[in-house]
């Protein structure tokens, strides 16, 4: 269960950060209302996974997992640009969560 918390977490993050984008300043209210809603499940699955995680790895997992994610998002979405050091970085971040994957604790 702990990485299904975790993801949803992730999710519920990515979901209302996004929705943030089109709130308009806090002037439309469906975005606004997902924006809510959205960070009060992340706020909650991410508080659930602190229960079994450590929170240094919740959180790197965490926040390089909506990093990444929003990169994405802004690309596509929003047509936002991506340079080669964004690229990179965002590149760095895969490897780092992926090293924390693999060779952190067993129980992990």
């Amino acid at each position: 269960m702990k990485w299904i918390y975790l993801a949803l977490a992730i999710v519920s993050e990515v979901l209302a950060t996004t929705a943030l984008k089109t709130t308009e300043g806090f002037t439309e209210l469906l975005p606004l209302l997902l924006t809510v809603l959205g960070f009060g499940s992340a706020f909650y699955f991410l508080s659930k996974t602190l229960n079994e995680f450590p929170m240094g790895i919740t959180y790197a997992i965490w926040s390089g997992a909506g990093i990444v994610a929003m990169a994405l998002i802004g690309y596509f979405r929003f047509g936002e640009s991506l340079g080669l050091p964004s690229i990179m970085g965002i590149a760095l971040i895969l490897s780092g969560i992926l090293v924390i994957k693999l060779f952190a604790h067993p129980h992990i």
